[in-house]
Protein backbone atom coordinates (compact mmCIF):
# COMPACT_ATOMS: atom_id res chain seq x y z
CA UNK A 1 0.00 0.00 0.00
CA UNK A 2 2.80 2.33 0.83
CA UNK A 3 4.56 1.93 -2.88
CA UNK A 4 1.00 3.01 -4.57
CA UNK A 5 0.84 6.20 -2.43
CA UNK A 6 3.89 6.97 -3.44
CA UNK A 7 3.04 6.58 -6.67
CA UNK A 8 -0.06 8.70 -7.02
CA UNK A 9 1.51 11.54 -4.44
CA UNK A 10 4.67 11.79 -7.07
CA UNK A 11 2.49 12.08 -10.08
CA UNK A 12 0.05 14.94 -7.95
CA UNK A 13 3.61 17.02 -7.25
CA UNK A 14 4.76 16.61 -10.46
CA UNK A 15 2.19 17.85 -11.98
CA UNK A 16 0.95 14.43 -13.91
CA UNK A 17 -2.62 14.72 -12.52
CA UNK A 18 -5.41 16.88 -10.57
CA UNK A 19 -6.43 15.65 -6.68
CA UNK A 20 -9.79 15.09 -8.10
CA UNK A 21 -8.41 12.58 -11.53
CA UNK A 22 -6.01 10.63 -9.19
CA UNK A 23 -9.27 9.88 -6.63
CA UNK A 24 -11.18 9.20 -9.21
CA UNK A 25 -8.59 6.52 -11.26
CA UNK A 26 -6.91 4.82 -7.46
CA UNK A 27 -10.06 4.86 -5.60
CA UNK A 28 -9.16 6.87 -3.08
CA UNK A 29 -10.98 10.21 -1.55
CA UNK A 30 -10.11 13.84 -2.00
CA UNK A 31 -9.56 14.53 1.69
CA UNK A 32 -7.04 11.05 2.32
CA UNK A 33 -4.43 12.42 -1.18
CA UNK A 34 -4.64 16.04 1.10
CA UNK A 35 -3.54 13.86 3.93
CA UNK A 36 -1.09 12.14 2.18
CA UNK A 37 0.43 15.39 0.89
CA UNK A 38 0.68 17.04 3.94
CA UNK A 39 2.51 14.18 5.13
CA UNK A 40 5.01 13.97 2.13
CA UNK A 41 5.76 17.88 2.79
CA UNK A 42 6.58 17.04 6.42
CA UNK A 43 8.32 13.76 6.48
CA UNK A 44 9.31 13.28 2.69
CA UNK A 45 8.45 9.75 1.26
CA UNK A 46 8.45 7.92 4.46
CA UNK A 47 5.82 9.88 5.45
CA UNK A 48 3.67 7.89 3.13
CA UNK A 49 4.23 4.62 4.45
CA UNK A 50 1.42 2.67 6.14
CA UNK A 51 0.61 3.25 9.49
CA UNK A 52 -1.56 1.22 12.13
CA UNK A 53 -4.40 2.83 13.57
CA UNK A 54 -4.28 1.26 16.85
CA UNK A 55 -3.61 3.86 19.85
CA UNK A 56 -0.43 4.49 21.30
CA UNK A 57 -1.75 3.88 24.75
CA UNK A 58 -4.61 1.05 25.72
CA UNK A 59 -6.30 1.63 29.14
CA UNK A 60 -7.34 -2.57 28.88
CA UNK A 61 -3.37 -3.03 29.04
CA UNK A 62 -2.55 -5.94 31.48
CA UNK A 63 -0.11 -4.09 33.74
CA UNK A 64 3.06 -5.81 35.23
CA UNK A 65 1.62 -5.87 38.40
CA UNK A 66 -1.49 -7.89 37.30
CA UNK A 67 0.17 -9.99 35.10
CA UNK A 68 2.95 -11.10 37.80
CA UNK A 69 0.22 -11.54 40.79
CA UNK A 70 -1.98 -13.61 38.09
CA UNK A 71 1.11 -16.53 37.94
CA UNK A 72 1.37 -16.05 41.30
CA UNK A 73 -2.04 -16.77 42.50
CA UNK A 74 -2.23 -19.47 40.05
CA UNK A 75 0.24 -21.70 42.19
CA UNK A 76 -0.42 -20.41 45.67
CA UNK A 77 -4.27 -21.68 44.78
CA UNK A 78 -2.71 -25.25 42.77
CA UNK A 79 -0.19 -25.44 45.83
CA UNK A 80 -3.43 -25.11 48.40
CA UNK A 81 -5.41 -27.66 46.79
CA UNK A 82 -8.07 -25.86 45.55
CA UNK A 83 -9.62 -24.09 42.49
CA UNK A 84 -6.91 -21.96 40.42
CA UNK A 85 -9.02 -21.44 37.11
CA UNK A 86 -9.55 -18.45 35.34
CA UNK A 87 -12.53 -17.42 36.78
CA UNK A 88 -11.04 -18.18 40.55
CA UNK A 89 -8.36 -15.82 39.68
CA UNK A 90 -10.22 -13.15 38.19
CA UNK A 91 -12.43 -13.26 42.18
CA UNK A 92 -9.20 -13.04 44.43
CA UNK A 93 -8.03 -10.06 42.11
CA UNK A 94 -10.62 -8.08 42.75
CA UNK A 95 -10.69 -9.04 46.26
CA UNK A 96 -7.27 -7.75 46.17
CA UNK A 97 -8.55 -4.16 44.88
CA UNK A 98 -7.20 -4.89 41.58
CA UNK A 99 -8.34 -4.82 37.41
CA UNK A 100 -9.54 -8.26 36.80
CA UNK A 101 -8.62 -8.85 33.45
CA UNK A 102 -10.96 -11.08 31.07
CA UNK A 103 -11.29 -14.79 31.92
CA UNK A 104 -9.48 -15.47 28.28
CA UNK A 105 -6.84 -13.14 28.98
CA UNK A 106 -6.28 -14.95 32.18
CA UNK A 107 -5.76 -17.55 30.65
CA UNK A 108 -3.71 -16.90 27.68
CA UNK A 109 -1.19 -15.05 30.37
CA UNK A 110 -1.39 -18.83 32.18
CA UNK A 111 -0.63 -20.70 29.22
CA UNK A 112 2.64 -17.91 28.22
CA UNK A 113 3.87 -18.66 31.67
CA UNK A 114 3.40 -22.64 30.97
CA UNK A 115 1.37 -23.28 33.71
CA UNK A 116 -1.54 -24.85 32.11
CA UNK A 117 -1.35 -28.60 31.12
CA UNK A 118 -3.26 -29.12 27.42
CA UNK A 119 -5.81 -31.22 28.28
CA UNK A 120 -7.91 -33.77 25.29
CA UNK A 121 -10.85 -31.77 23.88
CA UNK A 122 -13.93 -32.12 26.22
CA UNK A 123 -17.45 -32.54 25.56
CA UNK A 124 -19.46 -29.80 24.45
CA UNK A 125 -21.09 -28.08 27.41
CA UNK A 126 -24.13 -28.08 24.74
CA UNK A 127 -24.55 -31.74 24.95
CA UNK A 128 -25.39 -31.32 28.81
CA UNK A 129 -28.69 -30.79 30.56
CA UNK A 130 -28.53 -29.66 33.44
CA UNK A 131 -30.95 -29.47 36.25
CA UNK A 132 -30.27 -26.96 38.76
CA UNK A 133 -32.49 -25.62 41.92
CA UNK A 134 -34.31 -22.49 41.70
CA UNK A 135 -33.99 -21.22 45.08
CA UNK A 136 -31.56 -22.04 48.20
CA UNK A 137 -33.35 -24.79 50.21
CA UNK A 138 -35.66 -26.28 47.56
CA UNK A 139 -33.64 -29.25 47.26
CA UNK A 140 -30.24 -30.50 49.14
CA UNK A 141 -27.82 -33.08 48.18
CA UNK A 142 -26.25 -35.47 50.48
CA UNK A 143 -23.92 -38.32 49.87
CA UNK A 144 -20.27 -39.94 51.50
CA UNK A 145 -16.90 -40.50 50.19
CA UNK A 146 -14.26 -42.54 51.45
CA UNK A 147 -11.27 -41.02 53.14
CA UNK A 148 -7.95 -42.50 54.62
CA UNK A 149 -5.97 -41.60 58.04
CA UNK A 150 -2.52 -41.66 58.04
CA UNK A 151 -2.51 -45.08 59.90
CA UNK A 152 -4.17 -46.39 56.55
CA UNK A 153 -7.82 -46.85 58.21
CA UNK A 154 -10.74 -46.18 56.22
CA UNK A 155 -13.06 -43.62 57.23
CA UNK A 156 -16.02 -41.97 55.23
CA UNK A 157 -17.13 -38.18 55.10
CA UNK A 158 -20.71 -37.23 54.99
CA UNK A 159 -21.86 -34.04 53.05
CA UNK A 160 -25.15 -32.17 52.65
CA UNK A 161 -24.86 -29.27 50.07
CA UNK A 162 -27.52 -26.81 48.46
CA UNK A 163 -28.13 -27.46 45.29
CA UNK A 164 -28.95 -24.31 44.35
CA UNK A 165 -26.17 -22.04 46.04
CA UNK A 166 -23.72 -24.61 46.34
CA UNK A 167 -23.72 -24.01 50.04
CA UNK A 168 -21.32 -26.66 52.18
CA UNK A 169 -24.25 -27.15 54.82
CA UNK A 170 -22.63 -29.54 56.85
CA UNK A 171 -19.47 -32.11 56.15
CA UNK A 172 -18.41 -34.62 58.79
CA UNK A 173 -16.32 -37.65 59.39
CA UNK A 174 -17.55 -40.93 60.64
CA UNK A 175 -16.07 -45.09 60.64
CA UNK A 176 -18.76 -45.82 59.18
CA UNK A 177 -21.82 -43.69 57.65
CA UNK A 178 -25.06 -44.89 59.58
CA UNK A 179 -28.33 -44.28 58.81
CA UNK A 180 -28.27 -42.70 62.48
CA UNK A 181 -25.29 -39.97 61.30
CA UNK A 182 -27.39 -39.39 58.34
CA UNK A 183 -30.68 -38.29 60.54
CA UNK A 184 -28.41 -36.31 63.20
CA UNK A 185 -26.25 -34.45 60.83
CA UNK A 186 -29.89 -33.58 58.66
CA UNK A 187 -31.79 -32.53 61.52
CA UNK A 188 -28.65 -30.83 62.78
CA UNK A 189 -28.31 -28.97 59.56
CA UNK A 190 -32.26 -28.30 60.02
CA UNK A 191 -31.93 -26.74 63.17
CA UNK A 192 -29.39 -23.57 61.47
CA UNK A 193 -30.74 -23.50 57.68
CA UNK A 194 -34.39 -24.37 58.66
CA UNK A 195 -35.70 -27.46 56.29
CA UNK A 196 -35.69 -28.07 52.65
CA UNK A 197 -38.21 -28.69 49.88
CA UNK A 198 -36.66 -31.71 49.04
CA UNK A 199 -33.62 -33.94 49.48
CA UNK A 200 -32.05 -35.67 46.61
CA UNK A 201 -29.44 -39.00 47.25
CA UNK A 202 -28.62 -42.13 45.65
CA UNK A 203 -30.49 -45.17 46.82
CA UNK A 204 -27.82 -45.97 49.33
CA UNK A 205 -29.56 -48.30 52.81
CA UNK A 206 -28.72 -45.29 54.95
CA UNK A 207 -31.16 -42.99 52.99
CA UNK A 208 -33.99 -45.38 51.65
CA UNK A 209 -35.18 -48.74 52.34
CA UNK A 210 -38.02 -48.47 49.78
CA UNK A 211 -35.93 -51.20 47.60
CA UNK A 212 -36.94 -53.45 50.89
CA UNK A 213 -41.16 -52.64 51.20
CA UNK A 214 -40.49 -50.27 53.93
CA UNK A 215 -38.93 -47.07 55.14
CA UNK A 216 -35.83 -45.84 57.44
CA UNK A 217 -35.51 -43.64 59.77
CA UNK A 218 -33.94 -41.04 57.70
CA UNK A 219 -37.75 -41.42 55.53
CA UNK A 220 -39.87 -40.94 58.39
CA UNK A 221 -38.03 -37.95 59.39
CA UNK A 222 -38.56 -36.62 55.92
CA UNK A 223 -42.45 -37.90 55.87
CA UNK A 224 -43.20 -36.52 59.13
CA UNK A 225 -41.26 -32.71 57.78
CA UNK A 226 -43.07 -32.78 54.53
CA UNK A 227 -40.11 -32.99 52.46
CA UNK A 228 -40.06 -34.43 49.22
CA UNK A 229 -37.18 -37.16 48.90
CA UNK A 230 -35.88 -38.05 45.23
CA UNK A 231 -33.19 -40.33 44.69
CA UNK A 232 -31.14 -41.32 41.52
CA UNK A 233 -31.56 -44.04 39.32
CA UNK A 234 -29.93 -46.92 40.25
CA UNK A 235 -26.41 -47.10 38.92
CA UNK A 236 -26.84 -43.32 37.44
CA UNK A 237 -24.82 -41.58 39.29
CA UNK A 238 -24.83 -38.39 37.15
CA UNK A 239 -27.99 -37.44 38.65
CA UNK A 240 -25.56 -36.60 41.90
CA UNK A 241 -23.41 -34.88 39.80
CA UNK A 242 -23.21 -31.88 41.79
CA UNK A 243 -22.01 -33.73 44.89
CA UNK A 244 -19.92 -36.05 42.85
CA UNK A 245 -17.79 -32.79 41.60
CA UNK A 246 -17.90 -31.75 45.19
CA UNK A 247 -16.01 -34.80 46.18
CA UNK A 248 -13.13 -34.10 43.80
CA UNK A 249 -12.74 -30.67 45.31
CA UNK A 250 -12.80 -31.47 48.65
CA UNK A 251 -9.84 -34.78 48.12
CA UNK A 252 -7.62 -32.56 46.21
CA UNK A 253 -8.13 -29.94 49.13
CA UNK A 254 -7.45 -32.49 51.84
CA UNK A 255 -4.50 -33.94 49.95
CA UNK A 256 -2.38 -30.61 49.72
CA UNK A 257 -2.49 -31.16 53.37
CA UNK A 258 -0.68 -33.70 56.15
CA UNK A 259 -2.57 -36.36 56.35
CA UNK A 260 -4.43 -36.29 59.33
CA UNK A 261 -3.60 -38.80 62.15
CA UNK A 262 -7.09 -39.49 63.90
CA UNK A 263 -11.05 -38.66 63.37
CA UNK A 264 -10.72 -35.51 65.09
CA UNK A 265 -7.97 -33.88 63.18
CA UNK A 266 -9.62 -34.73 59.93
CA UNK A 267 -12.73 -33.19 61.15
CA UNK A 268 -10.76 -30.25 62.17
CA UNK A 269 -9.71 -30.35 58.78
CA UNK A 270 -13.08 -30.47 57.35
CA UNK A 271 -14.31 -27.75 59.51
CA UNK A 272 -11.57 -25.21 57.54
CA UNK A 273 -12.45 -26.72 54.11
CA UNK A 274 -16.25 -25.77 54.77
CA UNK A 275 -15.03 -22.12 55.46
CA UNK A 276 -13.01 -21.85 52.68
CA UNK A 277 -15.37 -23.15 50.28
CA UNK A 278 -18.20 -21.35 51.58
CA UNK A 279 -16.65 -18.00 51.87
CA UNK A 280 -13.44 -18.08 49.68
CA UNK A 281 -13.82 -19.83 47.00
CA UNK A 282 -16.61 -17.96 43.69
CA UNK A 283 -18.31 -20.82 42.13
CA UNK A 284 -18.32 -20.73 38.38
CA UNK A 285 -22.03 -22.33 38.62
CA UNK A 286 -23.17 -19.24 40.01
CA UNK A 287 -21.40 -16.17 38.23
CA UNK A 288 -18.07 -15.60 40.51
CA UNK A 289 -20.27 -15.80 43.84
CA UNK A 290 -18.96 -17.32 46.86
CA UNK A 291 -21.62 -20.18 47.63
CA UNK A 292 -22.35 -18.46 51.27
CA UNK A 293 -23.26 -15.17 49.37
CA UNK A 294 -25.22 -16.98 46.71
CA UNK A 295 -27.15 -18.53 49.63
CA UNK A 296 -28.00 -15.69 51.62
CA UNK A 297 -28.82 -13.81 48.97
CA UNK A 298 -31.70 -15.19 47.08
CA UNK A 299 -35.30 -15.92 49.23
CA UNK A 300 -35.59 -19.37 50.44
CA UNK A 301 -37.89 -22.46 49.67
CA UNK A 302 -39.36 -24.76 52.63
CA UNK A 303 -41.69 -27.58 52.57
CA UNK A 304 -44.98 -27.75 50.53
CA UNK A 305 -47.61 -26.65 52.90
CA UNK A 306 -44.88 -24.46 55.08
CA UNK A 307 -44.24 -20.54 55.53
CA UNK A 308 -40.57 -19.57 54.71
CA UNK A 309 -40.36 -16.81 56.92
CA UNK A 310 -42.37 -18.55 60.23
CA UNK A 311 -40.87 -22.44 59.74
CA UNK A 312 -38.60 -23.16 62.49
CA UNK A 313 -38.28 -26.29 64.14
CA UNK A 314 -36.73 -27.81 67.21
CA UNK A 315 -35.81 -31.71 66.65
CA UNK A 316 -34.66 -34.35 68.57
CA UNK A 317 -34.46 -37.90 69.64
CA UNK A 318 -35.49 -39.35 72.67
CA UNK A 319 -37.57 -42.69 74.27
CA UNK A 320 -40.47 -42.88 75.92
CA UNK A 321 -39.92 -43.42 80.06
CA UNK A 322 -40.87 -46.29 81.90
CA UNK A 323 -44.06 -43.96 82.73
CA UNK A 324 -45.08 -43.09 79.32
CA UNK A 325 -43.62 -39.37 79.29
CA UNK A 326 -40.21 -37.77 77.67
CA UNK A 327 -39.02 -34.61 79.21
CA UNK A 328 -38.69 -31.73 77.36
CA UNK A 329 -36.80 -28.43 78.18
CA UNK A 330 -38.06 -25.28 76.87
CA UNK A 331 -36.95 -21.60 77.92
CA UNK A 332 -34.78 -23.22 80.48
CA UNK A 333 -37.87 -24.76 81.97
CA UNK A 334 -38.50 -28.48 81.85
CA UNK A 335 -42.04 -29.61 81.13
CA UNK A 336 -43.53 -33.22 80.67
CA UNK A 337 -44.60 -34.58 77.65
CA UNK A 338 -47.70 -37.29 78.07
CA UNK A 339 -46.95 -40.14 75.35
CA UNK A 340 -48.74 -42.79 77.06
CA UNK A 341 -47.82 -45.60 78.89
CA UNK A 342 -47.94 -48.13 76.01
CA UNK A 343 -45.35 -46.60 74.07
CA UNK A 344 -42.99 -46.86 76.94
CA UNK A 345 -39.01 -47.98 75.54
CA UNK A 346 -40.07 -46.47 72.09
CA UNK A 347 -37.91 -44.67 70.08
CA UNK A 348 -38.97 -41.45 68.85
CA UNK A 349 -38.15 -38.36 67.11
CA UNK A 350 -39.84 -34.91 68.78
CA UNK A 351 -40.86 -32.41 66.09
CA UNK A 352 -41.44 -28.82 67.94
CA UNK A 353 -42.86 -25.77 66.25
CA UNK A 354 -43.34 -22.58 67.82
CA UNK A 355 -47.10 -24.61 69.30
CA UNK A 356 -47.08 -27.88 68.87
CA UNK A 357 -44.65 -30.66 69.72
CA UNK A 358 -44.93 -34.02 67.35
CA UNK A 359 -44.06 -37.01 68.80
CA UNK A 360 -43.25 -39.94 66.12
CA UNK A 361 -41.83 -43.80 66.49
CA UNK A 362 -39.07 -44.19 64.59
CA UNK A 363 -39.98 -47.76 64.10
CA UNK A 364 -42.97 -46.86 62.47
CA UNK A 365 -43.37 -43.37 61.63
CA UNK A 366 -46.64 -43.49 63.44
CA UNK A 367 -47.56 -40.30 65.06
CA UNK A 368 -47.98 -41.40 68.72
CA UNK A 369 -48.88 -37.98 70.46
CA UNK A 370 -49.20 -34.55 69.84
CA UNK A 371 -48.89 -32.23 72.72
CA UNK A 372 -49.60 -28.37 72.56
CA UNK A 373 -47.04 -25.91 74.51
CA UNK A 374 -48.16 -24.53 76.95
CA UNK A 375 -45.28 -22.06 79.39
CA UNK A 376 -48.06 -21.89 82.36
CA UNK A 377 -47.67 -25.64 82.94
CA UNK A 378 -45.36 -28.69 83.35
CA UNK A 379 -47.13 -31.24 82.02
CA UNK A 380 -48.57 -31.47 78.24
CA UNK A 381 -51.16 -34.26 77.71
CA UNK A 382 -51.14 -35.92 74.68
CA UNK A 383 -53.40 -34.75 72.29
CA UNK A 384 -54.02 -38.10 70.34
CA UNK A 385 -55.73 -39.75 73.61
CA UNK A 386 -58.95 -38.56 75.19
CA UNK A 387 -58.70 -37.08 78.59
CA UNK A 388 -59.03 -39.42 81.49
CA UNK A 389 -56.23 -41.66 83.41
CA UNK A 390 -53.69 -43.94 82.80
CA UNK A 391 -54.14 -47.32 81.92
CA UNK A 392 -54.09 -49.26 84.94
CA UNK A 393 -53.94 -46.35 87.41
CA UNK A 394 -56.75 -46.75 90.65
CA UNK A 395 -60.08 -45.94 89.90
Amino acid sequence: MSSKHRVVVLKIVAGEMSVTAAAAEHGMSRQYLHRLLARYRDEGLDGLDARSRAPLTSPQAVTDRVRDRVVQLRQVLVAAGTDAGPITIAWHLRQEGLTAPSTSTIRRILHTAGLITPEPRKRPKSSYVRFEAAQPNETWQSDFTHWRLADGSDVEILNWLDDHSRLLLSCTVHRPVTGRNVVDTFLTTIETYGPPASTLTDNGRVYTARHGGGRNEFEYVLAALNIRQKNGAPNHPQTQGKVERFHQTLKRWLAARPRAASMLELQTQLDAFREHYNTARPHRARDGQTPATAYATSPKTAPAGSRPDAVHYRIRYDHVGSNGKISFRRAARMHHLGIGIEHRGKRCILIADEHTVTVIHLDTGEIVATNTINTATSYWRNNEKEPGRWPGSLS
